[in-house]
């Protein structure tokens, strides 16, 4: 049984990816036909399920939203769903949400938030829990508790909107008068911009695709359409101090305020440029379209089918929603066929999930890995090697299917680069386990893969993570070249500080550093060394090339440059330490180790200065994670530091050294006299 272990945890991983990538059938409101539809949104083409996880990501931290009550009670009875008016379903569609009562998908909650936000600003999505802004909102008893944090509705919050906006103007004077910067602002302060952010997220959304007082929007159009030529002349012959009909004038301006409002506030531009003429790029939100149509007296046809879906899905009738879907798509197939591909493509991306179900493989596989070393069980050894690649095909097609997306090198900004040290870290873990066979890579590839993927996963919370690149970046040649070859590096040289946390771990706290397994670390972490010296010198020289095209000079001193030398410089100390005999294995790993300090510092740390032409990283609420990152490595060099006779793996040799009798004297010595005395 066991000989066939890998193949059965390998199997079953295996045939999960799988039936994730089946199609499947929806029997109510096709919402993933929605999400591919098409929007042009942070300077690129995506899908709407891409916004609506981006979105949400954004304002809750989370890709889906909790359907529960006050409290975090259960949904109750149908009957009680039905008298609160909290779903828009009928009884034949119970069942659906009976089996999953819980959660509310990101674009679910997209199309609620368009489409129903009366039951959309009941939801609990808002976080605030700092206790000065909770009561300069006046939010005392009121939210709900989830994991320890306090969320809010945004009915809860409509009452401190003003609040929230006089705040924020304070604010902004008060740094423009002072001078000061983002960075300087007090945890009081981050906290109300995050929530203002949120709240003007929220409110885009809302005001997207349908007027605030609408109900039956497909119907609305077209009488205002019928009615607008007799609200035009009303308006004229009032300006013209001629008589009017007072109906046709209130009508008009009435109307024409809901879509300038809508116009205004709207965050998504739904509408595709319907005129030959106009730029692919040109597209315009229905608040924009709806009012230029009192002088065209018609509406591009986006816009008749989204109105169609906004009353099909308000007046719950799926079969008339997934028609208008389907008819929209039909029509987009025509002259934006390439836009819909490319979010269909984007929503199958999101869908799958790949790097978060690598990320679950590489832990059950480091799982197996520590296993492997507790009882040496070659099948737990050669199970985790198993489900690494398995982990390490998915991270690559990920990999490889966002380059395509993004028609861009792997590396673009600090989500990808993230994601690309994982997997050059899983690669290179490999590759030792291939030469090896004692745990150590599997381990190392399935820690540093699982972490990365953790670290990405949190810098996704931002926002897109595919949007468009800084002016200063947008060079493909460099993107594959400087920014790859330095990323290598990166990963490269976390490998290598890895082997040495093992090492120190391992020798300290366990007896199964053996002399072997001693100089079989110091040697994948010299190789790996000079693995990461070779590509941070190659990725540095080629940045200063592309530094010196895009702005002229090869070198300034920048901080990102400096932390890029840096590591340079200390994988070269290492080197230089190891071949003059300064340092052996544990020097080697205590060494290896602060090389985890130096790349961290270069990779983020260099990004929260906000100084720089390199600081367009920014993400100063990882500042914390830095610093504990930072203070456990030292910790754990100062354990390496120890003397020999507090290390497990080492006390009984030297134990067994010290109580071995005195070696015999060579033949032929004469012996002091003294000897015996």
């Amino acid at each position: 049984m066991k000989k066939y272990l890998p193949w059965i945890f390998t199997g079953i991983f295996a045939l999960e990816a799988f039936m994730a990538l089946l199609p499947r059938h929806e029997k109510t409101f096709q919402t993933r036909e929605f999400a591919v539809l098409p929007t042009l949104l942070n300077g690129r083409i995506q899908p709407l399920g891409s916004v609506a996880r981006n979105t949400l990501l954004q304002i809750r931290s989370a890709q889906s939203v909790p359907l529960e009550g006050n409290g975090g009670s259960e949904w109750g009875t149908w009957e009680q769903l039905r008298k609160d008016n909290r779903l828009p379903l009928t009884e034949r569609h119970w069942w659906q949400f009976a089996k999953h009562p819980k959660r509310l998908k990101a674009t679910d909650w997209l199309m609620e938030a368009m489409m129903r936000p009366d039951l959309a600003d009941d939801r609990y999505i808002f976080l605030v829990h700092l206790p000065e802004l909770l009561n300069e909102l006046k939010l005392e008893g009121k939210g709900i508790e989830n994991e320890g944090l306090r969320y809010f509705s945004f009915n809860e919050l409509r009452p401190a909107l003003d609040v929230v906006d006089t705040q924020v103007q304070r604010v902004l004077k008060s740094e423009a008068e002072n001078r000061s910067t983002v960075e300087q602002r007090t945890v009081y302060q981050k906290q109300l911009f995050k929530l203002a952010n949120a709240l003007r997220l929220y409110s885009g959304v809302r005001f997207s695709l349908r007027p605030e007082r609408s109900d039956d929007f497909a119907q609305e159009i077209d009488q205002f359409l019928k009615s607008a030529p007799a609200g035009v002349t009303a308006v004229k012959r009032q300006q013209a101090g001629q008589e009017f009909n007072q109906q046709d004038l209130d009508r008009i301006i009435e109307n024409v305020g809901q879509y300038d409002r809508m116009a205004t506030a709207a965050l998504l531009p739904l509408v595709p440029p319907a005129r030959p003429e106009e730029s692919r790029d040109n597209w315009t939100n229905i608040g924009n379209e709806l009012k230029e149509s009192v002088h065209t007296g018609e509406v591009p046809p986006a816009v008749k089918y989204y109105a169609a879906m906004v009353t099909a899905y308000r007046h719950d009738k799926p079969d008339d929603f997934n028609r208008a879907v389907a008819d929209y798509r039909q029509w987009l197939g025509g002259k934006f066929a390439p836009e819909l591909s490319k979010g269909v493509r984007e929503s199958f991306f999101n869908n799958f999930q790949p790097f978060y179900r690598a990320m679950l493989i590489y832990l059950f596989a480091f799982l197996l890995g520590c296993g492997f070393w507790f009882n040496w069980s070659e099948p737990l050894r050669r199970s985790a090697f198993c489900l690494i690649v398995l982990a390490g095909l998915i991270h690559t097609f990920g990999l490889v299917f966002r380059m395509v997306l993004e028609g861009r090198p792997p590396v673009t900004n600090l989500y990808s680069s993230a994601i690309f040290i994982g997997w050059g870290a899983v690669i290179l873990g490999l590759v030792l386990e291939s030469i090896y066979k004692d745990g150590i890579g599997v381990v190392t590839a399935a820690a540093i893969g699982f972490v990365t993927q953790i670290i990405a996963h949190n810098l996704a919370l931002g926002g897109d993570t595919m949007e468009m690149l800084q002016a200063v970046l947008d060079t493909n040649f460099w993107l594959a070249t400087h920014v790859v070859a330095v990323t290598t590096g990166y990963a490269s040289t976390f490998v290598a500080g890895f082997l040495g946390l093992l090492y120190i771990l391992r020798g300290v706290f366990t007896r199964s550093l053996s002399d072997s397994t001693s100089k079989a670390l110091a040697r994948m972490m010299y190789g790996i060394v000079c693995f990461a010296t070779l590509f941070s010198f190659v990725g540095t020289v080629l940045g200063g090339i592309w530094a010196d095209q895009s702005w002229g000079r090869f070198w300034g001193w920048d901080p990102k440059e400096n932390g890029a030398l840096i590591i340079v410089l200390w994988n070269a100390t290492i080197l230089h330490a190891r071949w003059g005999g300064m340092i052996r294995e544990r020097g080697l790993a205590c060494m290896a180790v602060f090389g985890n300090i130096v790349t961290s510092y270069s990779w983020f740390g260099v990004n929260m200065l906000g100084i720089g032409l390199h600081s367009y990283g920014f993400m100063d609420q990882a500042f914390k994670w830095l610093i504990a990152f930072v203070i456990s490595q030292v910790v754990l060099i100062a354990i390496g530091l120890l003397p020999p006779r507090y290390w497990l793996s080492f006390r009984d040799s030297l134990a067994a050294r010290a109580s071995a009798p005195p070696a015999p004297e060579p033949p032929g010595k004469a012996r002091p006299a003294s000897a015996g005395a």
